[in-house]
Formats: structure tokens, C-alpha cells, sequence
């Protein structure tokens, strides 16, 4: 008696592994081989990119960096002869260096510290639910979404000396006896502009900060709260390392922002009275503005190499350890 043979069932490796009759995969698309022809086409689609970013990016930032190293003057130049660091010491020896060097440190100093206090208080109670919070946040990042100049010219209507809002304000509340010529006293120039730097940073933060927050578990929290952990441990415990990383790089970009933003500075003074107001950048456009595209450029290759070293620096020194929580 004959025994009618079965088939025999093979086994069917795991997803991904399983094959048709001739090695094709299953229900997948055949891997396409890496080709001359392919490449090639590759790259006619990445050319005009990269010849774009080349020519718009790259060669001015060579062209403008060979500049700083030759005597390149728009009233002469049939004499662009090379001079080495000379206009490095034009810079350095330059009077309103010393004063333009301390403005910027507290313009950098004096627009991070309050924007990042505040934007952190109001991210905090931004992330708390309660009526009208979507109206909130929409009011509160508006500015961003405006000019720094812009800003810088509206600004410069507040703090008129004859019909600024704010004078009217400080009368009206009884705190000042007669109108402040703000952005015309040395003085109280730069305490303007900073106020309005503050109030045009500080939603950058909250929306960075926000986002974190908004990434942080509750249970975390409802945890810090079984154990009796009051705000201000919850705050310095649980909060503010969990979103360490955020913190640190928000203040890096803020820091590299706000060196290189002499946009609100040229709406409300232009940098000045007497050069008070001026920053790195201001300054550095103004000698552009003079024809001195040399003294410029070693300006613009001493911003650059400033802001290098600060984010190395800073970079190094935030940085968590390994194996170690903050």
C-alpha cells in the first residue's frame, strides 16, 4: 500500500526575511544598485545648490576674509596692497574701541540674564491650563514673528523725548518731574535699548523653554509631590534638569543672536550719542558705511573668532559628564 506523499512545509524566516521563488524578497522592493549613471544624476541635482551656496555663501566669506589683510579703501582703490595685520591695529588702537568693547559686553550680559529669567517664569505659567491660554501665547510670541528694525523704530517713538508714550507714562504716574531725553543722554541710551532687546528677546526663550517644559512627564511631579517637595526643590530638582540641554543651547544661540544684532540698535540710536550705543556690529557697519571695507573686514574676522571661542568654551563647560545626571 502506497503512502500518498505531503508536502512539506518549510520554514519562513522572520519579516523582512522571507523570499519568493528565485531569491526576489517578498512584497518588498528590489534594493536598486548604486551606479555611475545614478550618481551622476545625484549630482546634476545637487549643482546648482551647491554652486549657489558657493557662490552667494562661500566666496564672500574668503573674498571679505582676504580683505582684512590688505589696504582696501573705497576712496583709493588703485592701491589694494597687501598690509598684513595692520588693520587689526587700526582697530585695536582706534579710541572708540575700548568703549564699543564694554558696550557690547553689557548689551550681550544685560539682554540674556532678564531675557532668560523671564521667558522662564512666563514659559512656567504658560504650561499651567487655564482660561484664554492659546490667546496668551499667540500675544505673547507676536514679536517674534516682527523686524528687529522695525522694533528698533517703534521703540524709538516710545522713548521720545517730546511725545514718547513712555515719558507720558512716568509723568502721569507722578516718578518723573519733566520728559528724559532717553536715547539723547549718554546715560540713559543704552538703558533703552536694552529694555527694548529684553522685551523683543524674551519670547524666543519662552518658546524654547515652553516646548521643554511641555516634554517633562507629570509623574515626576506627582511624585515631588508624595514626597512633600515644595516649588522652589521642584524647580531646582526636577524642572530645571530635565531640561538642562534646552537651557544651554537656547543661551548659546541667544548669546551668538544677540552679538550679531545691531538691527534694533541702528532703528533707536544708530549707535549713538557719542558712540554710547555702538556694539561690535554696529560699529563694524558704520566703518563699512566710511569706505574702510579693510578695518571692516579684521572687525568682522575678530567677531568671528570671538564667537567661536565662546561656544567651544561654553560648549566645554556645560557639558554633562558621562554616567552623571544633572
Amino acid at each position: 500500500m502506497s503512502v500518498a506523499s505531503t508536502p512539506t512545509k518549510t520554514s519562513t524566516p522572520g519579516r523582512g526575511g522571507a523570499t519568493r521563488a528565485g531569491g526576489a524578497p517578498r512584497g518588498g522592493r528590489r534594493k536598486r544598485e548604486f551606479t555611475t549613471r545614478r550618481g551622476a544624476l545625484i549630482a546634476a541635482f545637487m549643482a546648482p545648490a551647491a554652486v549657489f551656496v558657493a557662490v552667494f555663501t562661500y566666496y564672500p566669506m574668503i573674498a571679505g576674509g582676504q580683505m582684512a589683510f590688505r589696504n582696501w579703501k573705497l576712496t583709493d582703490l588703485t592701491d589694494t596692497s597687501w598690509v598684513g595685520l595692520k588693520n587689526f591695529a587700526d582697530v585695536f588702537a582706534d579710541p572708540a574701541w575700548g568703549t564699543v568693547l564694554g558696550n557690547t559686553a553689557v548689551w550681550v550680559v544685560g539682554s540674556i540674564v532678564p531675557q532668560l529669567v523671564i521667558g522662564f517664569a512666563l514659559a512656567l505659567w504658560l504650561r499651567r491650563r487655564f482660561r484664554f491660554r492659546g490667546l496668551y501665547q499667540a500675544l505673547i510670541f507676536f514679536p517674534w514673528a516682527i523686524s528687529g528694525f522695525l522694533i528698533g523704530i517703534l521703540f524709538r517713538w516710545m522713548f521720545n523725548s517730546e511725545f514718547g508714550v513712555v515719558n507720558d507714562l512716568l509723568q502721569k504716574a507722578g516718578l518723573i518731574d519733566e520728559p528724559i531725553a532717553w536715547l539723547a543722554d549718554p546715560d540713559t541710551a543704552m538703558v533703552a535699548v536694552l529694555i527694548a532687546n529684553i522685551w523683543y528677546g524674551v519670547t524666543f526663550f519662552t518658546i524654547m523653554i515652553l516646548a521643554a517644559l511641555q516634554s517633562i512627564p507629570d509623574e515626576l511631579y506627582e511624585a515631588a509631590a508624595l514626597d512633600g517637595a515644595g516649588k522652589a526643590r521642584t524647580l531646582f530638582r526636577i524642572t530645571i534638569p530635565y531640561i538642562r540641554t534646552t537651557l544651554v543651547l537656547t543661551v548659546l544661540l541667544r548669546v551668538i543672536w544677540i552679538f550679531n544684532f545691531p538691527d534694533l540698535i541702528f532703528g533707536m540710536t544708530g549707535g549713538g550719542p557719542n558712540d554710547e550705543t555702538h556694539i561690535v556690529t554696529t560699529w563694524m557697519i558704520q566703518i563699512t558705511q566710511q569706505g574702510d571695507y579693510g578695518r571692516a573686514s579684521a572687525l568682522g574676522l575678530l567677531v568671528v573668532g570671538a564667537l567661536l571661542m565662546f561656544a567651544v568654551f561654553f560648549l566645554l563647560a556645560t557639558r554633562e559628564k558621562k554616567g552623571v545626571r544633572s
